[in-house]
């Protein structure tokens, strides 16, 4: 029990809200390669939160990479926070939030497919231990993927506040 919920319910919950910030971190990175602030980035930053939050309370035994990458994403949340509300993204702190938000919604993608290769049949027929090729290929598609989404966040959020600036 987790929660007052079952072992199953509740990561039926997580897997439910690791979905919901997949979508709104797409939406929010699209809208900062266009230059823009999107109107879920609140929500997106809760959903976030709740993402790694949940992934704590799963049955504690020992420090797993998934525990790993869920404090690494609550310090990209915190700095994302910061950068967003606390230095309202004066200066290099548009930079650091984009870079955060774009890095939240990698690593959030990097255990959907660690979790796709493990819990899809096809998948995990291919790369049963999350060493083999097709693993390793997935991955790195996926970062060669959010390196340009990286790149294309950062120019277009960083040119549109020069726009704005010199309009």
């Amino acid at each position: 029990m987790v929660l007052g919920m079952s072992l199953h319910s509740f990561t039926l919950l997580h897997v439910v809200i690791s979905i919901l910030q997949l979508g709104t971190g797409a939406i929010v990175v699209a809208e900062l390669m266009a230059g823009r602030r999107s109107g879920l980035t609140g929500f997106n930053l809760v959903i976030t939160a709740l993402t790694s939050i949940t992934g704590f309370l799963f049955p504690f035994h020992g420090v797993t990479p998934g525990i790993v990458l869920g404090v690494i994403s609550m310090l990209l949340l915190v700095l994302a926070i910061v950068a967003l509300y606390g230095r309202q993204l004066q200066g290099s702190w548009r930079t650091t939030y984009a870079v955060s938000a774009v890095l939240l919604l990698y690593l959030d993608a990097f255990v959907a497919v660690v979790q796709s290769f493990q819990k899809i049949g096809p998948l995990h027929m291919r790369a049963p231990t999350g060493k083999e090729a097709p693993f390793a290929v997935a991955q790195g598609a996926l970062l060669l993927a959010f390196l340009g989404i990286g790149y294309l966040a950062c120019r277009g959020f960083r040119r549109r506040r020069a726009v704005a600036l010199a309009g």
